[in-house]
């Protein structure tokens, strides 16, 4: 029997993490999405599973266990902001970023076995930023890495492949595998621009030298120049690595019009690209795609890009 059902993991426990008047990592992103997934008849059709929250053991399979100590302790002792970084929190901080932690986690464990072919995970706080000990750019823990490691670690996957599409480089993720040679981290970002990492000429260290890819773009790029990216530089990167696990860093920042960035992706585009990871995954990872929110702030582009990703994703 071929799998072919898509789950989504959403817990409305994130909208506990509040930013404050203002702040464009807003709770009404987790409403953007799930008001557009269910306004394109897609909500009806998704496997919704229930997820967990992750437990000490999960985050610190990235994170240093000192830097996680700190950061609870900070936020329940009711700080406005990390110190490690730009992140701002509140007393439900915390408890927000594990159970998006546990989103990834959850989403994992379906796909890898076999309950579903891939999943969309809608969370808040991102992650990516993070580093193994540094939480920044509005992330406490780095989520996607978690996932990868977790799929590794418990369930036997050695190889992960690592999209990051948002407008920002994934530096926590970068860093986090940097020397790793079993996960494969692919970013196009807008350059120069927050964090300000991400050059062509970081391309991992030491056995994982050449894990790691980047494609820095100007400002005002679009179609042409990701998929220029994806087609001539990752796709030929992977007839060499061949990924057991896709995992998608789903930033929709990278969106026309959003007021963090300015790349001119349209909501086509996710679409499309979705279904170039799709045909990689199911050469490589017996169809097996994870997708996992990051940025995106433009609240209405927010909610049709990621209708238009998960509707190619669902296909």
């Amino acid at each position: 029997m071929v799998m072919t059902a898509t789950a989504l993991v959403a817990d409305p426990f994130c909208k506990e993490h509040d930013t404050g008047y203002g702040h464009p990592e807003t709770a009404q992103r987790f409403d953007a999405v799930i008001n557009g997934l269910e306004k394109a008849g897609l909500l009806i059709k998704l496997d919704c599973l229930t997820p967990r929250a992750a437990k000490l053991e999960d985050l610190t399979l990235v994170h240093d266990a000192g830097y996680l100590e700190l950061a609870e302790r900070e936020i329940r002792a009711g700080r406005t902001q990390l110190s490690t970084g730009d992140t701002v929190v509140c007393s439900k901080s915390w408890e927000a970023a594990i159970r998006a932690a546990g989103c990834a986690l959850t989403a994992v464990d379906a796909v890898l076995s076999g309950k579903v072919a891939r999943a969309f995970c809608a969370v808040r706080p991102p992650g990516h930023h993070a580093t193994r000990d540094c939480g920044m750019g509005f992330c406490i823990v780095n989520n996607i890495a978690i996932a990868a490691r977790h799929a590794q670690k418990r369930h036997g996957i050695q190889r992960v492949l690592i999209v990051d599409w948002d407008v920002h480089h994934g530096n926590g993720t970068q860093d986090i595998f940097y020397d790793d040679p079993s996960v494969f981290f692919f970013s196009s970002h807008q350059s120069p621009w927050y964090p300000g990492t991400g050059a062509a000429h970081e391309i991992g260290a030491g056995e994982g030298k050449g894990a790691t890819l980047n494609c820095p773009l100007p400002a005002g790029a679009g179609r042409d120049e990701v998929f220029d990216a994806f087609e001539n530089k990752l796709l030929p990167a992977m007839d060499s690595f061949r990924p057991e696990l896709i995992l998608i860093s789903a930033g929709f920042d990278s969106r026309v019009k959003d007021p963090l960035g300015h790349m001119r992706l349209e909501d086509q585009d996710f679409a499309d690209l979705t279904r170039l990871l799709l045909g990689l995954a199911k050469r490589d990872a017996q169809g097996r795609v994870i997708s996992i929110l990051e940025g995106g702030y433009n609240i209405a582009g927010l909610a049709n890009a990621a209708a238009a990703h998960v509707a190619a994703l669902m296909e």
